[in-house]
């Protein structure tokens, strides 16, 4: 039985592979916010001897998973780029929502990744390989120079460094036109939450959160970027802002 072209049985590794990153995302959440290395005995004895498996994240990585083999098939890396990139992501998403901070662990394997699949993109188009060192400088400008000016303008800081470095290392995986898709979804997004969150808190008449971790968000809109094609999320804003006039 074949979906999209795909053995099921495909699917069932893919499904197997994402519950065994899902708990790997829960090792990266235990111990990366200790300073802890993953690759300690001692610290992985003492993860599993306090850590029981965590069914919720084991689904959303199996989810993930297979959603991305049938996106991008067997035979394209990115398959291979994406579902490396999931646990990692998801670890970001929770320690930052969590604790207010991405490790800077975390983030340079992100990086060290991608520049590995930057190689291999160069090695079967060069032109691919350019484009995702762009998306490096890209996002790293986009989001330094908004931390910048955000904290020139509103005298405190609006954004950490930690965001700067995260966007920056995935600009590794999705490249200039991506890694901006990223950017403005991920405003978009906080935006929409953000409004929510006013209105949920004025209903009960709670107190204004002063910050809201933005990783979660570039998390979010990466997770938008892997699964929508690019050429209809540029042409989303046109939609959205015409209120349906513009045509698709």
């Amino acid at each position: 039985m074949y979906i999209n072209d795909v053995n099921i049985f495909v699917y069932i590794l893919a499904a197997v592979m994402g519950a065994v990153a899902g708990q790997f995302s829960d090792l990266l959440n235990y111990l990366l916010p200790q300073h802890k290395s993953i690759f300690s005995k001692e610290n992985l004895k003492e993860y599993f001897k306090n850590i029981s498996p965590k069914y919720i994240l084991m689904a959303i990585h199996i989810i993930i998973y297979v959603f991305i083999l049938y996106r991008y098939g067997v035979n394209d890396v990115n398959t291979i780029k994406y579902m490396i990139l999931t646990p990692l992501l998801v670890s970001a998403f929770y320690i930052d929502y969590k604790l207010q901070i991405i490790p800077n662990r975390l983030t340079l394997t992100i990086f060290e990744i991608g520049l590995l699949f930057t190689f291999i993109h160069g090695v079967i188009n060069l032109n691919v390989a350019v484009s995702m060192f762009s998306g490096l400088i890209a996002g790293c400008l986009i989001f330094l120079l908004i931390t910048v000016f955000g904290g020139l303008i509103f005298g405190k800081e609006t954004m950490g460094f930690g965001d700067v470095k995260l966007v920056a290392a995935l600009g590794l995986y999705f490249g200039y036109q991506g890694i901006i898709a990223i950017a403005i979804l991920s405003f978009l997004v906080a935006a929409l939450f953000s409004v929510g969150l006013l209105i949920v808190q004025k209903i009960r008449h709670k107190g204004i959160i002063d910050y809201i971790a933005f990783g979660p968000f570039i998390v979010l809109a990466a997770f938008i970027v892997i699964f929508v094609p690019l050429d209809f999320l540029i042409i989303l804003p046109f939609v959205i802002f015409s209120f349906g006039k513009y045509k698709i």
